[in-house]
């Protein structure tokens, strides 16, 4: 790539935040969602994550996803049938084709790393439901940003026992035993069955940290 292109990069990444800032400001108390976007409507995680972001709102938080389907519909939906804030921020991927229809306001990204900016700068807690590899860039990217202190540990809540437990085995028996991260690391996340668990952990946190505010 040459030196001229490498400059136009950057300035398209400087938009893209620019774009990204512009449309959230001012957007209030968020809750990012993650999972799959392979689940389709009527599976159980998808009606779990669509039963989230109804019960959520109800609490005066908005909802942001991806913006895509399966457990990112649910989540918006859920938002939006409450009539709650329902937030969208997408990926240009070749498999997914732009917003799904329950997203209020949203951005289109090209760039992963500018996404996840996003999510991180507008939400006060992460619920994270069955899903794929990029579920679990998510949500890794989110443990290690509150355990190296660049966000405020807000809770990430993962949703699914059985699908969770065979990652959380590992964690323990090779991270924490292997000496790799501290025990106390896992005090970064929990682990709920249900949606009512999950809004639960996240306003229980809430009114006992009233005034804390994101540092990312």
């Amino acid at each position: 790539m040459s030196k001229e292109k490498d400059t136009w990069q950057i300035l398209r990444i400087q938009a893209e935040f620019i774009k990204g800032f512009d449309t959230f400001t001012n957007l209030g108390s968020c809750i990012s969602v993650f999972g799959s976007a392979r689940l389709k409507e009527g599976s159980k995680w998808y009606e779990e994550s669509r039963k989230f972001g109804s019960l959520i709102t109800q609490h005066g938080f908005g909802v942001i996803t991806g913006g895509g389907p399966g457990i990112m519909e649910g989540a918006n939906r859920g938002a939006k049938e409450s009539g709650g804030k329902s937030i969208g921020v997408g990926i240009e991927l070749p498999f997914e084709s732009g917003m799904n229809p329950y997203v209020d306001k949203g951005v289109e990204n090209r760039y992963f790393f500018t996404r996840k900016v996003m999510f991180l700068k507008y939400s006060k807690g992460f619920v994270v439901f069955p899903g794929g590899v990029g579920t679990l860039d998510e949500l890794f990217e989110t443990i290690t940003l509150a355990q190296t202190g660049h966000n405020v540990k807000y809770p990430i809540v993962l949703v699914g026992k059985e699908y969770w437990s065979g990652l959380v085995d590992w964690i323990k028996t090779q991270l924490v035993d292997g000496g790799m991260v501290g025990e106390n690391d896992l005090d970064l996340f929990r682990i709920v069955d249900t949606a009512e668990e999950a809004v639960e952990k996240i306003v229980n946190y809430h009114n006992k940290h009233k005034s804390e505010e994101t540092n990312f």
